[in-house]
């Protein structure tokens, strides 16, 4: 409206000049005209100038609008289901949602890879051989009179069991009689089981005594008692370590103990030596007949339920969680439980859980175990044996794998509460059960690379080869985190790629590489005359592909520890723990994450 009485004022002011002047109307017109394209654009210009502020108005308080809105709206939250939270995160925005159900679906079944899932392709070319060379002396040449070796091992079983099959290695290379070790009584399991109470002791002395001369106990010294000289020797003490600082106190004192013992033999040794461990740990060690009856028991129900199955040894204890200083996306919740547990180690440095993460040290989620073995191709009708303690958060944190592998199965399932009776109060006894039933499952799978995912994965190589899979946590880490940005197509090709060099299959590691109970290379032969997939051009490719990831895999197991000790690797340490590990106040904590 103001336009409109501006616009008649200057036509009004026009016909008013043409009336007063004719002489000059041409020059009046003209200069009216002018007027009048002048008044126009001030007219239109203040118009512009009042629809500019008009806009700017608004899109201020627009803008203020939405910073009032993101300041007074709470974030959201992380979920508190971690161990879905990709999938807790998709529901609760229905644009990622919908992306997920279209991108995103784990298929039920495994699908068609054209290879055996359940069988090494080269196991046919390779044995295990652990005989003693012609040079290797016997027991009766060169043990020595008044020369005793005891040993104190440390940890829980499969750690003691380390410590056991090095012993009778020093006590050969000392040339010295060895006393059954003892257990380890003190740790965070609290198992008073003795070695007669696990191992058969008659077995273990008979079919080393072409080797080591083994006694139960220490006799007497002219109708006293022998007194022991208490020593530690150093981790990956060879045999010139032994021979320099022990033999001398042995030669002295004629009885010495070693405390502390697990990991204090170097991984390389002198063929014979490495093949005496071998005899040690696979024909030696045996558990007692209660023990191998009731494991027997549950590997043949097993059977019942299904022709093949795997068997998962699943690491999710909170204490070991948090000691490793991994975040597995449960919020402030898991924030606050895990770092109160974690107070306990009081010289552990502040953790970084994006980088012990990015380094391939956390153990794998329950349900990303089961995403990986669903994308290597085992389907959701597969039966899965679980031997695990304590898990973090119970059934809710299994939830996920059981929907994706409904048949599960553990020792309290399959066995009665009268048949685990006399074995319940024993960690050990307990941890030997679940140590059957996975060596012999047809499938190993471990969410960790602990003690016993160690020295079954070599159990395994030795008995043929049956596949063990071991999960390359540092490239699976990255590909778990962005899944939902791919096809399940891509996600499950490139888990297979990832895994190749992690599936037990012969010469995955080079010789000498890797702990020794892990890689027994010196103990496994090659059959002779026969070509092996080594040898065929057609599976170079792949074979290159392996290589890279083994070395990779090599690389991980030897890198040196940046911060906080990994506790897959805490034991593998050249040097000696950090004194927070010994400390009285927490006598327990080397043993918690010893398997």
């Amino acid at each position: 409206m103001l336009m409109l009485k501006n616009l008649k004022q200057l036509i009004f002011s026009v016909e008013m000049k043409k009336k007063k002047g004719e002489r000059n109307n041409n020059s009046i017109l003209l200069q009216a005209s002018y007027e009048l394209f002048i008044g126009l654009n001030v007219i239109l210009w203040r118009k512009r100038h009042r629809l500019f502020s008009l806009i700017s108005a608004v899109s201020g308080c627009l803008l203020l609008l939405l910073f009032a809105f993101s300041v007074f709206t709470p974030p959201p939250t992380a979920t508190e289901h971690f161990l879905s939270h990709h999938l807790s995160a998709v529901k609760k925005t229905e644009v990622v949602e919908s992306n997920f159900d279209m991108v995103f679906q784990v298929p039920a079944s495994g699908g068609t890879l054209g290879r055996d899932l359940w069988s090494s392709s080269q196991s046919k070319f390779y044995y295990g051989c652990s005989n003693a060379s012609k040079s290797f002396q016997s027991a009766d040449m060169k043990t020595h009179p008044n020369r005793y070796l005891m040993i104190a091992t440390s940890g829980g079983l499969n750690q003691q069991r380390t410590g056991i099959i090095d012993a009778v290695v020093v006590a050969y290379i000392l040339n010295a009689t060895l006393v059954i070790p003892k257990l380890d009584q003190h740790s965070y399991w609290k198992d008073t089981s003795g070695f007669a109470e696990i191992f058969n002791v008659d077995w273990f002395i008979s079919s080393l005594s072409r080797d080591v001369e083994i006694i139960k106990e220490l006799p007497r010294n002219e109708g006293k008692a022998w007194i022991p000289r208490s020593m530690r020797v150093p981790r990956k003490c060879n045999s010139k370590c032994y021979q320099i600082r022990v033999l001398p106190v042995l030669n002295k004192k004629h009885a010495v103990e070693l405390t502390k013992f697990d990991y204090r033999l170097s991984n390389r040794l002198e063929t014979d030596l490495q093949k005496l461990r071998c005899r040690v740990n696979y024909q030696a060690l045996r558990f007692t007949d209660s023990i191998l009856e009731l494991g027997k028991i549950l590997v043949e129900r097993m059977r019942m339920k299904a022709k093949q199955f795997i068997a998962l040894h699943l690491r999710f204890e909170p204490d070991m969680l948090a000691f490793s200083g991994c975040y597995y996306g449960g919020g402030e919740k898991e924030r606050g439980e895990l770092g109160a547990l974690r107070k306990r180690w009081k010289t552990l440095h502040v953790s970084n859980p994006e980088k012990v993460r990015r380094h391939g040290r956390c153990p794998l989620t329950p349900e990303e175990v089961g995403l990986m073995l669903r994308a290597l191709g085992f389907g959701s009708d597969v039966h899965i044996y679980v031997a695990s303690g304590e898990v973090y958060r119970g059934e809710e944190t299994l939830a996920p794998l059981k929907a994706l592998f409904p048949n599960f199965h553990s020792k309290e399932t399959i066995a009665t509460k009268e048949e685990l009776a006399p074995f319940s109060s024993f960690s050990g006894r307990m941890a030997a059960l679940d140590y059957i039933v996975c060596d012999e499952s047809d499938v190993f799978v471990a969410n960790n690379n602990g003690n016993m995912a160690r020295i079954l994965a070599g159990r395994r190589r030795y008995f043929g080869h049956k596949p063990t899979i071991r999960p390359n946590a540092k490239k699976l880490y990255k590909l778990f985190l962005d899944r939902n940005n791919m096809t399940w197509d891509e996600f499950a090709s490139k888990v297979r790629t990832y895994q190749i060099g992690f599936m037990g299959e012969p010469k995955e590691v080079k010789p000498g590489k890797g702990e020794f109970h892990e890689n027994p290379d010196s103990c496994i032969c090659q059959a002779n005359g026969l070509k092996t997939p080594q040898e065929d051009d057609e599976s170079s490719k792949e074979r290159k592909e392996g290589a890279e990831v083994s070395d990779e895999q090599q690389q991980q197991q030897q890198q040196p520890l940046e911060e906080d000790p990994d506790w897959t690797d805490i034991f593998y340490l050249d040097k000696e723990l950090p004194d927070v590990i010994t400390k009285q106040e927490h006598p327990e904590v080397e043993g918690f994450f010893s398997d």
